[in-house]
């Protein structure tokens, strides 16, 4: 289906035809016409499938129609990390680039004193359009500076992720200033218990929309080391030295290990830096910068970059622990191989570790090739699971508590109206999907 199809207002139209945004995706096509429609709606799908322009055309085509108060807080979108507030934030600058009467801020934490004045200044003015990170938006609703009483609009975006971080009393405590028509559209990747209470919970009768995870591209070659964990950094260590490392994303489940893997690679003379909640924003902006720049060649980072950042050419993607799902997995090496390029995932399983990449095969429904260990490292563990102390259950076949999960990560770190005639703009054009 083409924009032009939907009811979205000239202003936005005319900002699509713009980008060269033509013809929608699956997750804009089922929902921009029930958010234009009034509806809560429930989302689910996984990065990369266009879920930011899904909500922010239609809300912009209806702040820019005039159908809401001028100067008041009239949506509010909440992120869970600063990087995806401020790609949200330049999206809205490219779709409401003809939207003069629409304004917008952006909050989120880990800047000065100076960051704090400007956004209190434009909250406390009234932007059409909250772009925050919960503690951040919190601090300001502490403080007094945001009016949420017309509020039209709340959007949870990555709201899996925001509840993993461990915003959900964050997050009930912003809903609870929300007026009660307030139309609340939420996000998620995946769909686990606690998401469908949260939904429950704030949204009215929503449509749900469920865009099936995708397989990775085909695109991207993947392969695994089955080694111990004392082996990892050899294997690591062969790699760079096969292969000098160039446009290199290495994930890890632990900031603590990301903080030893870094310093191990630094010893090895590898051009590295570490990405990691524990970073005040203008590290974290001065790494990305690097990294995308290419003063560095390998980035290593805990999840946060592993959904809804754009990271183009990536050459290469390295688990050096197993993602806890499928999704987590999915979305990890998604980073490589874009825009139809090549890419190349490496996963790093540890004996414990067996039966959750077992599971994240069966998802995909192929056998990935396990890469013998380089001379000189020793014997590779046997690649079976390990059953579990207790219930026999393999550790692959349910997700660990929070509790569980970081226990284990400490031991292992020591280790958003058609025209007249507007359907014929596109002919004349080659097409063009939005992924934003």
């Amino acid at each position: 289906m083409y924009f032009d199809e939907l009811n979205l207002n000239d202003n936005i139209l005319d900002a699509l035809d713009d980008m060269r945004f033509e013809t929608c995706t699956p997750i804009q096509e089922r929902c921009i016409p029930e958010i234009l429609d009034g509806h809560d709606v429930l989302g689910i799908a996984q990065t990369g499938t266009g879920k930011t322009a899904a909500y922010l055309l239609p809300i912009l085509s209806l702040l820019d129609d005039g159908y809401y108060p001028k100067d008041n807080n009239n949506c509010v979108i909440m992120s869970p990390t600063r990087e995806l507030a401020q790609q949200i934030d330049q999206a809205m600058q490219g779709f409401g680039y003809y939207l003069q009467d629409v304004s917008s801020v952006a909050v989120y934490g880990g800047n000065d004193g100076t960051r704090y004045a400007q956004e209190m200044r434009g909250l406390t003015m009234g932007a059409d359009v909250i772009i925050a990170t919960p503690g951040r938006l919190i601090s300001h609703i502490t403080m007094g500076h945001v009016d949420f009483s017309h509020v039209s609009f709340f959007v949870l975006d990555e709201a899996d992720r925001m509840l993993d971080m461990g915003f959900s009393d964050d997050i009930l405590k912003i809903a609870s200033y929300l007026p009660p028509t307030c139309q609340t559209i939420m996000f998620s990747a995946t769909m686990p218990p606690k998401i469908e209470q949260l939904a429950k919970t704030l949204l009215k009768n929503p449509v749900e929309v469920k865009i099936a995870v995708s397989k990775p591209a085909e695109n991207i070659h993947q392969a695994a080391y089955v080694c111990h964990e004392n082996q990892k950094l050899g294997v690591l260590k062969h790699m760079f030295k096969v292969n000098e490392p160039h446009r290199v994303i290495v994930f890890s489940g632990s900031k603590l290990k990301v903080r030893d893997i870094t310093r191990d690679l630094l010893r090895m003379h590898i051009n590295c830096g570490e990405m990691h909640s524990d970073l005040d924003q203008s590290q974290r902006d001065d790494i990305m910068y690097r990294f995308k720049t290419g003063q560095i060649d390998v980035l290593v980072a805990t999840d946060i970059v592993a959904r809804g950042i754009d990271i183009d050419d990536i050459e290469m993607v390295i688990n050096y622990d197993v993602p806890h799902d499928a999704e987590d997995y999915v979305h990890r090496i998604g980073r490589t191989a874009r825009a139809n390029k090549n890419g190349t995932a490496i996963t790093l399983v540890r004996g414990k570790e067996v039966g959750l990449f077992m599971q994240i095969e069966k998802f995909l429904e192929r056998t990935i090739d396990k890469l013998p260990l380089p001379e000189g490292l020793g014997t590779p563990p046997e690649y079976k699971a390990i059953p579990m102390r207790g219930n026999g259950k393999g550790r692959g076949q349910r997700r660990p508590s929070h509790g569980r999960h970081r226990s284990q990560q400490a031991k292992d770190g020591k280790q958003r109206r058609s025209r007249g005639g507007a359907k014929n703009r596109h002919k004349n054009k080659p097409k063009q999907d939005s992924n934003s």
